[in-house]
């Protein structure tokens, strides 16, 4: 009878750590989804020249954030 409610228990913990819990991103520090880009940050860290809200700031500092990204516009190793 012990043996039989012991194995019960041990049963029931087992199968109660294998429950998954819901994984939202909810939260007071949660992220709105439906912000556009260009209305994000509005502190000190954005870079110089950015205007908060200005779509066309946003994309042209994108484009150029790209380009010193891109390999092939980089000047050559000197040997």
């Amino acid at each position: 009878m012990i043996r039989t409610l012991l194995t019960l228990i041990v049963a029931g913990v087992a199968l109660a750590a294998c429950g998954d819990k819901a994984q939202t991103a909810g939260g007071p520090s949660a992220k709105k989804s439906d912000a556009k880009p260009w209305e994000g940050a509005q502190n000190e860290f954005v870079v110089q020249g950015w205007k908060t809200g200005d779509q066309a700031s946003w994309e042209a500092q994108m484009r150029a954030r790209a380009q010193s990204q891109n390999e092939y516009t980089r000047a050559p190793a000197q040997r």
